[in-house]
């Protein structure tokens, strides 16, 4: 069969998976499929897999179904739907029947754990300073959440707050995230927290006493992203706080004997820019320590995708005798599943060339499940035996659709950059290529910028390379993956050695592949990479093309409208936005607007809190006031992800515009 190349629109032919949850026995996974519908609405069903690869659809609805759960012996599952109208918590039985609402809540339900019996699930709902209980316990009706949505949209914002918006919440209503327990055989629900902080990262005790929580310290708008780890005594409702000092801490884990707690988390040594590591809470005399701290990992998957918003990430998982944790690893453009030892040992124990983003064990620990993407596929379930060291891939979510495409092969290489560290990058040749053809090239810049690229599925390489271009990326100082020195590296020095390793990146791949126009380069990235592309074309010529998205210009009034802003100078500038006005603007791409002379398309979102849409305007603004070549598209209803999980339609629509815009200057 002749192949085709890949379009903007196959997006709407995507299948794509997360969460895998292996059951108990380890013999079936769970895992949930987002789809597009007809209308270009994104749904998503449960789906269970057994270890032969035979599948099933396990939900079948135009809603979204997600996040499910087995219970502990592996008989039901819990889930959560939007069915009703709000997302709740449901119950299936594992063979099947109509699923049943357990929660109705007017605020909604989330994150469901089963306790260690079987008998109750702990949730998190928010919960606002002055909703009665008796209000809490009832869901919205449909007047009431079509009332709601005219409120936020007509009523006036009285402000008080420190913290008033999020890039993924939009403008906050002040709830918190609280605890709830739901009684399966009384189906009572019963709140547990009251307080004002925000609860997340929920586990039970091994013997299902106690809850262990993570939630943000006291004024946490003083304190961006600090938090600790508690425990909750069911029985007396006592709180105890396990850490001391100065700790940014998530995802508790409880040891099978029930005598310890591991988290992921760091003490903000580098700011943003701090490995996490796994820490280990001794429980009988208090004492903590990270594991293999003088190894030079951090646990988490910081690998970039336009595919999805980040996976499922459990949190420390315990092997069955207690003396290892299982976690994923960032790791020179790979993410894998490593083992910690409590001895401080460290072991790879799935890999390769991909991003594994989600996983699970089974409750003898035996078997792994997990979920991965390389350059090639967009996502997989597959399963790991440990014993035997055998993989199985389970499902062919998109084999029929990529049968059908011609893609482009990722090349790996390395190049010294700045100081003469070494960087390490791939190229992709157009697709169609011929010996003795000379094409264009696109560089592609990450954000973050603690982040990475990795060998995992990328539309808009893809597209691009169906375009007819060569796409060069690489992963400069500043991001994930290669050891704390060079992740922290960038903080400080924005537009400086990051941006003569992408230089030097560039001149790399223009002396070691001929088949480059060098007269023909085009650059292009998003929110860090965004703030970059506005950098490079402010201070070199040598590209004929540029689109910048959801970009920073201006970090003085970025300072003020973003809702991490009020932060962000100090962690990554060590600058104070009040103080050190002249060194901001130093570094702002603003800055350097009359010697931006690149065709420029600012690509924006409408309801970015991340970046704000001011920053793509006042550049168009400067930009048409030079009577330079500038485009402004904004994208209406979106946020900061509008590239990987905004609207199906205008995801389609930015692939298009970007591919357009490169048509047309190169």
């Amino acid at each position: 069969m002749d192949k085709r190349k890949i379009l903007a629109k196959d997006l709407y032919k995507i299948r794509f998976v997360n969460d895998p949850q292996i059951s108990p026995a380890g013999n079936e996974v769970l895992y949930v499929v987002k789809t597009v519908d007809q209308e270009k609405e994104y749904t998503s069903q449960i789906w269970l897999v057994d270890h032969k690869g035979e599948s099933v659809q396990f939900t079948n609805t135009t809603k979204v179904d997600t996040t499910p759960r087995w219970s502990p012996i592996g008989d039901q599952i819990a889930f959560i739907s939007n069915r009703s109208g709000d997302k709740q918590i449901w119950l299936v039985n594992r063979h099947g029947g109509e699923a049943r609402q357990l929660t109705s809540l007017h605020n909604g339900a989330n994150e469901p754990v089963w306790s260690p019996d079987g008998k109750q699930i702990a949730f998190l709902s928010p919960v606002g300073s002055n909703e009665e209980l008796d209000i809490l316990l009832q869901e919205k009706s449909p007047e009431e959440r079509e009332k709601e949505k005219k409120d936020r949209t007509n009523q006036v914002r009285v402000i008080d707050d420190f913290r008033y918006k999020s890039d993924d919440r939009g403008f906050l209503d002040g709830k918190k995230s609280h605890i709830w327990i739901l009684n399966l055989a009384t189906e009572e629900i019963e709140r547990v927290t009251t307080d004002e902080r925000n609860y997340s990262s929920l586990v039970w005790s091994m013997d299902g006493q106690s809850l262990i929580v993570a939630a943000e310290v006291d004024e946490p708008e003083y304190h961006p992203g600090m938090s600790r780890i508690w425990s909750i005594n069911l029985r007396t409702r006592e709180m105890k706080n396990l850490l001391t000092g100065e700790f940014y801490a998530n995802s508790p884990s409880c040891s099978p004997d029930g005598t310890k707690i591991a988290f992921f988390g760091h003490q903000g040594e580098y700011k943003g820019a701090t490995l996490s590591r796994i820490w280990i809470i001794n429980l009988q005399n208090g004492s903590i320590r990270a594991l293999a701290k003088d190894r030079d990992l951090g646990a988490g998957d910081y690998a970039m995708s336009d595919m999805r918003a980040g996976g499922s990430n459990p949190g420390p998982v315990w092997s069955f005798d207690g003396q290892a944790i299982y976690a994923k690893v960032s790791q020179r453009g790979n993410t894998g599943i490593y083992r910690f030892g409590l001895d401080d040992s460290v072991e790879e124990v799935v890999g390769g060339q991909r991003q594994i983003y989600g996983f699970s064990m089974d409750v003898d620990k035996q078997s792994i499940a997990f979920t991965y993407t390389d350059a090639l596929n967009p996502g997989e379930v597959a399963f790991y035996d440990l014993a035997s060291g055998q993989e199985t891939v389970l499902t062919e979510l998109n084999v029929e659709l990529f049968a059908e495409l011609e893609l482009s092969v990722p090349e790996e290489f390395s190049f010294k950059g700045a100081d003469g560290w070494e960087i390490q990058g791939w190229i992709m040749k157009p697709v169609g290529y011929q010996d003795g053809q000379k094409y264009p090239l696109v560089l592609e810049v990450h954000g973050g910028p603690h982040a990475m690229y990795s060998n995992s599925f990328f539309q808009e390489f893809q597209l691009l390379a169906a375009h007819g271009y060569g796409v060069v990326y690489c992963n400069p100082r500043g991001s994930q993956g290669y050891g704390q020195k060079f992740v922290d590296a960038v903080r400080g020095d924005y537009g400086g050695n990051d941006y003569a390793d992408l230089m030097a990146c560039v001149d790399y791949v223009l002396e070691n592949w001929d088949w480059i126009d060098h007269g023909r380069l085009g650059v292009t990235g998003g929110s860090y990479g965004g703030f970059m592309t506005n950098w490079i074309v402010g201070h070199t010529d040598r590209f004929k093309a540029a689109v910048t998205q959801r970009s920073i210009a201006n970090w003085i009034s970025f300072a003020g409208v973003s809702d991490i802003g009020f932060f962000f100078a100090d962690w990554e500038h060590k600058l104070n936005f009040l103080q050190d006005y002249q060194e901001l603007m130093r570094v702002s791409p603003i800055s350097y607007v009359q010697e931006m002379k690149t065709p420029l398309l600012i690509i924006h979102s409408e309801h970015d809190f991340r970046c704000p849409v001011e920053q793509a305007e006042q550049l168009f603004i400067a930009l048409k006031q030079l009577r330079q070549t500038v485009r402004l598209s904004i994208f209406p209803g979106s946020n900061h992800n509008l590239s990987r999980n905004g609207k199906a339609e205008l995801r389609v629509e930015r692939l298009n515009q970007i591919a357009d815009w490169f048509d047309r200057y190169l």
